[in-house]
């Protein structure tokens, strides 16, 4: 009789020990899977949130406040700088942000990797009440705000449109196709954004060349937001890199939010690995009892195999393979019963939360399952083996 027919002889006759093993293998496997799946749920959820933040680095004309003594008397303080950036710094800027990109990732990719957005903010009245107008790229403003809607009408395609938030729509009573005078000029309002929540609701977005225009501010920008197009990149580096290269502004990286969500989501994955670890643990002692419990019910199997020239390799194999079934049989459950339990606390831990099933785990549910089978039966199976005939003929 060869090995593997001997095996699922054993197997059969030893359904409900077997069934124990392998539903402890479940378990462990199980846990792993389900938390490894929330895991990823809720990092795709932060990063989709992180997107939602809009830039990650600011860039800011730099300027310094100076306070004036007149021997202890204080005279105050004044601003030493410009109130504007030169709009030819724009493409150097790009220019630093590409190549930190491209360094710290190791890519020789062309075209941009970063959103760079220029604004040039103007405080005026329209029909004599104050209203903030922004000077925008409509393509990168739009690509750093993805979260904009337009409620009405349409986003803006030319110099000669607007789009306006939604309460300053609200308040100067306007609709689609409506002119805005700004200062020397026109412009006719192609959409009306949908509320936001933010600063924006209250602003008119015109393109930045006609508010430059209007307002004889040709060639300034007020700040540049960036956004670097992946999660990795060195938002740090970049910052110091444009602070040394380019006077007269400053870069902030805007990660405050991003680090304290990213800490929160470490920390609780730190416990649910932490829990996951226990509980493989528990599972590994699990099959390590039932495999030892059927050693003992199979000395005399385990003697008549000796004394017809089975050796102890043999011996051993016959439960090696054992564990491999249990570990397989095991991990193809623990995957599925681990994806049912990642679709039910999922949620529950991160509120809306869409978990879904990951196809690559299914080979590491199948791969630890094994090995955890297999570990666990190691010492059981070399226990076997050193089992001698008269003893195991003794005990019948």
């Amino acid at each position: 009789m060869k090995l593997y027919q001997m095996v699922a002889r054993d197997i059969s006759r030893r359904k409900r020990r077997l069934l124990y093993a392998t539903i402890g293998v479940a378990i462990g496997t199980m846990t792993v899977i389900g938390i490894l799946t929330v895991a990823s749920a809720a990092q795709t959820r932060i990063n989709a949130q992180i997107e939602k933040y809009g830039p990650n680095l600011s860039v800011t004309p730099a300027i310094n406040n100076v306070d004036m003594t007149l021997g202890d008397l204080s005279l105050g303080t004044i601003s030493v700088g410009d109130n504007y950036i030169d709009e030819t710094q724009v493409p150097k800027i790009r220019q630093i942000t590409d190549s930190e990109i491209r360094a710290a990732l190791g890519i020789q990719t062309e075209g941009n990797l970063a959103t760079v957005a220029p604004n040039l903010f103007v405080d005026t009245k329209v029909n004599d009440v104050s209203i903030m107008v922004v000077g925008i790229d409509p393509s990168q403003e739009q690509a750093i705000k993805s979260w904009w809607q337009i409620s009405q009408g349409a986003y803006l395609s030319g110099d000669d449109q607007a789009v306006v938030g939604s309460e300053a729509a609200a308040l100067f009573g306007l609709k689609v196709g409506d002119s805005i005078p700004l200062n020397n000029t026109t412009v006719t309002v192609s959409g009306i954004l949908d509320s936001t929540g933010a600063n924006d609701d209250y602003q008119i977005f015109a393109s930045l060349p006609a508010v430059q225009q209007a307002f004889d501010k040709q060639g300034k920008i007020s700040s540049i937001d960036i956004r670097a197009l992946c999660n990795s990149c060195p938002v740090d580096d970049i910052a110091n890199s444009i602070n040394k290269d380019i006077p007269g502004v400053r870069a902030v990286a805007i990660k405050q939010i991003a680090n304290s969500e990213m800490g929160l989501l470490q920390r609780i994955n730190s416990f649910m690995y932490a829990l996951a670890g226990i509980t493989l643990a528990i599972a590994l002692f699990a099959v390590v009892n039932t495999i030892l419990a059927s050693v003992n019910e199979r000395i005399k199997d385990i003697g008549i195999m000796r004394a017809v020239g089975a050796s102890r390799n043999q011996i051993i194999k016959v439960f090696i393979y054992e564990a491999i079934v249990i570990g397989i049989v095991g991990g193809i459950i623990g995957y599925f019963a681990g994806n049912a339990m990642a679709l039910a606390i999922g949620p529950i831990i991160f509120q809306g939360t869409s978990v879904s099933f990951i196809p690559i785990y299914l080979p590491i549910s199948l791969g630890l399952a094994t090995a955890i089978a297999v570990i666990a039966t190691l010492y059981p199976a070399v226990r076997a083996a050193r089992i001698r005939v008269a003893d195991s003929f003794r005990s019948a």
